[in-house]
């Protein structure tokens, strides 16, 4: 399971044979899905409206991150929230993000006709703004019509980017494991693993990654 870029690197490891179930709750979509809402651009225009931002840390204003993230709270609940959780982030991987969404053979790319990954469950808040339903729609069809892989869908009225923190989190928690549960494949063996991160060459040579169980 993951939430939000978590949720991308779930899909990817669903792509390469890791995972017996994915739940991906509001997920940044995988490589070549050309959809940018307006309020997605709102949201991020703090990273994408500066080029300077590409290799630096960036932080979010209260006001943006309220925009962004906690958009079911008043500004005085949301700044809680902030001063809480908020840190400086990297800005490439929005830049990476963005620059995805007509490339293919991005960094994110997935194959899509993969009929023999897990199943992927998608899950989506009516009230994000900053990956609205639109773009967890359009990743779903991507899969959809070029896989026989089991992909599901699921809304949930009035939820936000912060919806794993959000008051009612449980009802999304438990439908993401019942789901999961009731689909769940065969688990994973040391041997997919190992096929999944083949050994990385480097310029000295060819150097196995070891992995320990």
């Amino acid at each position: 399971m993951g939430h939000s870029f978590g949720g991308l690197i779930v899909q990817m490891l669903v792509d390469r044979g890791l995972g017996s179930a994915g739940v991906v709750v509001d997920s940044a979509q995988s490589a070549a899905v050309p959809v940018l809402p307006l309020s997605t651009v709102w949201a991020t225009i703090t990273v994408l409206g500066n080029p300077f931002t590409f290799n630096a840390a960036v932080g979010l204003s209260p006001e943006k991150f309220n925009y962004a993230f906690t958009n079911e709270l008043d500004a005085v609940e949301s700044k809680n929230v902030y001063d809480r959780y908020q840190i400086p982030g990297s800005g490439r991987i929005l830049w990476d993000a963005a620059l995805s969404l007509l490339n293919p053979n991005a960094s994110s790319k997935v194959n899509y006709a993969n009929n023999n990954r897990a199943p992927l469950l998608f899950i989506a808040g009516s009230n994000d703004h900053l990956v609205p339903p639109s773009i967890n729609k359009a990743n779903v069809r991507k899969y959809i019509k070029n896989s026989s892989a089991v992909t599901d869908y699921r809304e949930f009225p009035n939820r936000t980017h912060h919806t794993v923190g959000q008051k009612g989190w449980e009802e999304v928690a438990d439908f993401a494991i019942q789901w999961a549960t009731e689909h769940a494949r065969d688990q994973v063996t040391l041997a997919d693993v190992k096929s999944a991160f083949p050994p990385t060459t480097t310029q000295s040579g060819t150097r196995s990654t070891e992995i320990r169980t």
